[in-house]
């Protein structure tokens, strides 16, 4: 299962981007998804890097397997999960 979170309509409203993307991590962990793309745009790139900072945060780190930068699209960032079938948790 993939899941998709656009944030060009809630770039420049602080408190929602974080709600937004907590919320699109703890769907994918309910639903198991293995993949989330989160488009943050190209623009000037910085709300690429808050992106990548909430990512880094040690419990939502805890969460996933691995974030991906689109190597064709600067815009877009992939975050992949992994899930362990006896326990249901991801894993790293």
């Amino acid at each position: 299962m993939k899941l998709k979170l656009d944030l060009h309509d809630i770039f420049n409203r602080r408190g929602d981007i974080d709600r937004a993307l907590k919320s699109i991590i703890d769907e994918a962990v309910a639903k198991r998804a293995t993949l989330v793309e989160i488009i943050p745009g190209k623009g000037s790139g910085a709300l690429k890097k808050r992106v990548l900072r909430f990512l880094d945060q040690r419990e939502i780190k805890a969460l996933y397997h691995r974030v991906e930068k689109d190597s064709d699209n600067f815009g877009r960032l992939f975050v992949h999960f992994r899930w362990n079938e006896s326990t249901g948790r991801g894993r790293r």
